[in-house]
């Protein structure tokens, strides 16, 4: 018991110095431009975008500071605009959703990087992802008059977050939060491999796989990083892409493997918590939920189908185009 507890801090240890190696230079860079303004520059220039997809201009800038800053950043904006928006349910919805599929990218996508994939192409992914699925729900609602109802604000408190975390006052909560976040990110690196460990040595791993096999069939995923890809989906893309940064160490998992797997876990992860906060807000959860992870697995499945011939050998291909 003694050899297991010091064997799962060191893992631990490895895994969080690896994690943070990622995490804390995104984090310091984002906290500056946050600093200076770039959030508002950026929601500024995504004005006309929200226009096209059928959002008010206050949605550029709570999606802009959900996608560089995080999601708890974005309900703060939402707070501070809360006076003024004027939204209906389904745009509400819309907007939670594309948060949902962009949020948090500088620190989440160089995680992605660090795991093995392309960190372009997961990003377009999600960004393309939010704005298509965004675009879908506003006008089927508006064809339709589905979800048309207009969204009560009233209930959320006033106050201008981003005055109140600017300045010198700024940077010492988002230190004290960042202290606190590794402090978490730790607790639950090791939780996370306690659980790994447990189903391993029960079997849960094995007969998880095989309850999984039907989704992994239509998405073209590796049965191999089925469980932690599961637990990313679950919990988050965090710890879900610091557990596949230690996975593909130990067992080098092709490039096409670690591409549908970090695609899946960038389109939808944290599906309890984030989901969780969105409807919180008064999002649908048809829209959030349902429909974001049938989207999901339905642009895994054409990925698997388009990079088929990733990890095939030489001789393989030879032979299918003969």
């Amino acid at each position: 018991m003694r050899h297991y507890f010091l064997n799962l801090i060191n893992r631990s240890q490895k895994l969080f110095v690896t994690l943070m190696k990622v995490m804390l230079p995104v984090m310091v860079i984002v906290r500056i431009a946050q600093e200076f303004g770039a959030i508002e520059v950026v929601s500024e220039m995504l004005t006309p975008v929200m226009s096209l997809i059928g959002l008010p201009p206050e949605a550029g800038l709570i999606w802009a500071t959900c996608a560089l800053v995080s999601m708890y950043g974005a309900v703060g904006a939402f707070i501070g605009l809360a006076g003024t928006l004027d939204m209906t349910a389904a745009q509400l919805s819309a907007l939670c959703a594309m948060m949902l599929f962009a949020h948090g990218l500088p620190v989440e996508q160089a995680i992605v990087k660090r795991a093995g994939a392309s960190l372009i192409a997961t990003t377009a992914l999600r960004i393309g992802a939010a704005v298509g699925y965004g675009a879908l729900v506003t006008w089927v609602s508006n064809a339709t008059g589905w979800l048309s109802e207009p969204v009560d604000f009233s209930w959320m408190a006033g106050g201008d977050v981003a005055s109140a975390a600017t300045g010198l006052a700024g940077w010492g909560e988002w230190l004290i939060q960042t202290l606190k976040s590794l402090v978490v990110s730790f607790v639950v690196i090791t939780g996370l491999l306690v659980i790994l460990d447990a189903m391993k040595v029960t079997g849960l791993t094995d007969k998880f796989t095989l309850a999984m096999l039907p989704i992994l069939r239509v998405s073209g995923l590796s049965r191999d990083v089925a469980p932690v890809t599961t637990i990313g989906v679950l919990l988050g893309l965090t710890f879900g892409g610091a557990l596949i940064i230690d996975e593909a160490r130990r067992n080098n998992y092709p490039p096409r493997t670690l591409f549908l797997s970090l695609s899946w876990l960038s389109l939808s992860h944290s599906l309890i918590e984030d989901t969780a906060i969105m409807l919180a807000l008064g999002a649908d959860i048809w829209v959030i939920l349902v429909g974001r992870v049938i989207l999901t697995l339905i642009i895994i499945a054409l990925l698997a189908r388009l990079t088929l011939r990733w990890d095939r050998k030489p001789d393989q291909l030879a032979t299918d185009t003969a």
